[in-house]
């Protein structure tokens, strides 16, 4: 049985912001607490300038994929992510500002929005993320051949064990 991850959330907020105090003493120690403070503000600064950036990049992906009726998953968790890096600049942290700068960044974000997109089709299933995101690619391992079989009943000469499911979806 798999346990619920929010109830850790409470003892890692003390966690994190220990942590991101200790960071900001070593900063300041390195480069003068004056630089680090300027820093600090500069990336705050910058993260409410790219929150209302992505926030109007994604909506405008969002309508331009609903007008071309596509799928509007893929924009959709592209702006998610990048949201969430403009957000997470917004904090005050060094630590939450190269978080947020990952998410910026194509590939961090590309691993993001991939993990959201496999994260949402554990959860919704393999239909409703079709929905979202458009036909999903299969992986198809060649093997011995399959028979397969219509009814109950075998042909003739046809081995009865199990074949391996394909599980795929039917693109018109």
């Amino acid at each position: 049985m798999r346990r619920n991850r929010l109830a850790y959330v409470p003892l890692a907020m003390p966690l994190w912001a220990l942590a991101e105090f200790f960071v900001f003493l070593a900063v300041s120690q390195a480069i003068g607490a004056g630089w680090a403070i300027l820093l600090l503000a500069a990336s705050t600064l910058a993260g409410i300038a790219l929150l209302r950036r992505e926030g109007i990049k994604g909506w405008r992906a969002f309508q331009h994929a609903a007008q071309e009726n596509r799928p509007p998953g893929a924009e959709v968790t592209s702006s998610l992510v990048g949201l969430g890096g403009a957000l997470l600049l917004t904090l005050p942290g060094f630590i939450t500002g190269v978080l947020g700068l990952l998410l910026l960044l194509p590939p961090g974000r590309g691993l993001a929005r991939r993990g959201i997109e496999r994260f949402a089709e554990r959860s919704l299933g393999g239909a409703a993320t079709g929905n979202l995101f458009g036909p999903r690619k299969v992986r198809v391992h060649s093997g011995a051949p399959v028979t397969v079989v219509v009814d109950d009943t075998p042909p003739a000469g046809a081995h009865t064990q199990p074949s391996p499911a394909i599980e795929g979806e039917i693109v018109r």
